[in-house]
């Protein structure tokens, strides 16, 4: 049992026995005290002032008399207005530190056959162009996200919706038979993915020269898009798409196997996977089908074009298009369809979709479109809404091909680590394989924390150049940690070392302070379910590293001459290692035994 639930307890029997109050132990508000007062946690205790019928100041100082006389976990304690400080005995936080050391899942929940089913849906690329930055960003955050419900008590299905159908991809296939020559990812030596991107930016430079011209003699600019002969064959393309074309569902099948064939190798390589993959070319006619039975059934209209609406303005919105006139979907149509064969397939009790806050507006209405449609788990989808991702140089931009493809960021990421490390003399003594397995682990690691440590919701800049520093809020400050740490440890055990001989020890404060935080960590991972936030957890680690290098500096460790005190900060350091992994695994990024 955690020390907050035991203290809970008590307090809850405190209140029981001295006003003869009810009060369930978990609603009990605990807090670790603030750094400016004595104590180790603090009580609030105005909830049972009106039923005790006494001055705060008294009803903290009856239950704190209480809990001294009752709880040998608390030592003594003090009273701020409606606030009860309580001073924890010191030789209990050793029963504290070794409870963290034998419970092989600390922090984690246990998931069962009963457990809620959470579906997180991540990443969504398009099949004419690599992943970029931004799509990282994403699938770290829906990664994460995905093992911090886990990690939760939740079930957890991850899937993914490839949009591997509609005009863009269109423009790429367009434009590989025009300019293309046949050629294939291997005659290119690239990727897949990499080369269908090169012809979807190639095909958005023939189209915009083809406006310059139709502008230049003397159309407007809505004239000529209308006007475009290029345009028209993609529209015609997708048409035959839609109507099963042979030749076109050919072309389309062969160069998405390309894009697939990329997409997969990046995954690997980023360390995310999914259990479920959705392809809008099989979802988009369930969205149809659905969006014309509402049609009949008066939930939707058509106009005089045909194309298909939903009247919104009801609820405080417009008109969303459906179905185009020429009868092709759009992606709210794709979107519809997924939900509910997802619902079909799953029995989903939580549905989230991770996307960019710039399409809040489309989720918004999606959960209105379902529940209209009759489904009446529609109102009850989340949308994980994140910031943008921007570069010092500005925004990206697929089409004029100034995108940080992912590929290219995670391989300058590993070259940065392995130049940075081999400066900082990091990896002398080591193998050219362990360097490669290090500098891989540290680039990554760079990576992934620099994207996660911030508030998901918030716009973030990418400064790849800051994100690999071994000192500071940074995935390799808290690598660097953990094999320091191991070293350690190592060096205990080829010393004949016992770790767990240390319970008549009393801890001094900075081992208590230490043993706090890491007693904090099943607090923060529920807290960082709660609110769908991974940068709890990073920021809990990199706190947590703090504390440590701050008990490493001022703590002796194998040289303390006292065995009992050095078994303690060996098993402290032992607890340490496992909730950085543990934290660290939560946001996909793997720590080095060596460093």
């Amino acid at each position: 049992m955690s020390l907050d639930a035991i203290i809970a307890q008590a307090v809850a029997r405190a209140v029981k026995e001295l006003y003869g109050i009810d009060a369930d132990a978990s609603s009990v508000q605990i807090s670790n005290t603030k750094k400016e007062f004595e104590g180790n946690l603090t009580v609030v205790v105005f909830p049972w002032v009106k039923a005790a019928r006494k001055a705060p100041e008294a009803v903290g100082t009856e239950i704190g008399q209480w809990l001294v006389d009752n709880e040998p976990a608390v030592d003594s304690f003090n009273v701020i207005k409606g606030f009860l400080n309580i001073v924890i005995e010191p030789t209990f936080w050793t029963q504290v530190l070794r409870h963290i050391e034998s419970t092989p899942d600390y922090g984690f929940k246990p998931v069962t056959d009963d457990s809620p089913l959470v579906m997180v849906e991540y990443s969504s690329p398009n099949t004419n162009k690599p992943l970029h930055l931004g799509h990282v960003r994403n699938n770290l955050l829906g990664y994460s996200l995905a093992e911090i419900l886990k990690a939760c008590g939740n079930r957890v299905v991850k899937t993914n919706i490839v949009n591997d159908r509609g005009i863009h991809i269109c423009k790429s296939m367009l434009a590989w038979q025009k300019w293309g020559n046949g050629i294939t990812p291997e005659q290119a030596g690239k990727k897949g993915d990499h080369l269908i991107g090169d012809f979807y930016v190639l095909f958005d430079k023939h189209y915009k020269s083809e406006l310059d011209s139709l502008i230049n003699s003397g159309m407007t600019k809505e004239e000529a898009e209308a006007a475009s002969p290029l345009m028209q064959e993609a529209r015609a393309m997708l048409r035959a798409w839609e109507e099963g074309d042979s030749e076109v569902r050919s072309l389309w099948a062969m160069m998405n196997r390309w894009v697939y064939d990329g997409f997969d190798a990046t995954y690997r390589r980023m360390g995310v996977d999914f259990d479920k993959i959705y392809y809008e070319s099989d979802t988009y006619l369930q969205g149809k089908e659905l969006v014309l039975r509402g049609l009949e059934e008066g939930k939707m209209y058509r106009r005089e074009d045909g194309s298909v609406w939903a009247d919104l303005t009801p609820q405080g919105l417009d008109h969303k298009l459906l179905l185009r006139s020429d009868g092709t979907s759009v992606y709210m149509t794709q979107d519809i369809g997924t939900a509910r064969l997802r619902y079909q397939d799953y029995p989903i009790d939580k549905m989230i979709y991770v996307v960019g806050n710039e399409q809040n507006y489309h989720f918004q209405v999606l959960a209105l479109l379902l529940d209209r449609l009759g489904f009446k788990w529609g109102k009850d989808l989340v949308h994980f809404s994140y910031g943008m991702v921007e570069l010092p140089e500005g925004k990206m931009k697929s089409r004029e091909g100034t995108v940080v493809d992912a590929d290219d960021l995670m391989n300058e990421m590993v070259s940065t680590a392995r130049t940075v490390s081999a400066e900082l003399g990091k990896l002398d003594g080591c193998t050219p394989e362990e360097i490669d397995a290090i500098t891989e682990t540290v680039g990554l690691g760079a990576l992934k924390y620099f994207l996660l440590k911030v508030d998901p919701r918030k716009n973030m800049m990418f400064n790849p150049k800051e994100s690999i520093d071994f000192n500071g809020n940074t995935g390799p400050f808290i690598q660097y940690t953990y094999a320091r740490i191991r070293s350690v440890l190592r060096r205990a055990a080829e010393q004949g070392m016992d770790i767990s001989d240390y319970t008549p020890v009393a801890p001094g404060q900075r081992e208590i302070t230490l043993i706090q935080r890491l007693a904090d960590f099943p607090s923060v991972v529920s807290e960082a379910g709660a609110s769908y936030s991974p940068a709890l957890i990073a920021n809990y680690v990199y706190e947590l590293v703090k504390e440590y290098n701050q008990f490493y500096h001022d703590c002796s460790i194998l040289r303390e001459e006292n065995p009992q005190v050095r078994s303690m900060r060996l098993a402290l350091s032992d607890a340490t290692a496992r909730i950085i992994k543990r934290g660290m695994s939560l946001l996909g990024i793997n720590v080095p035994e060596r460093m």
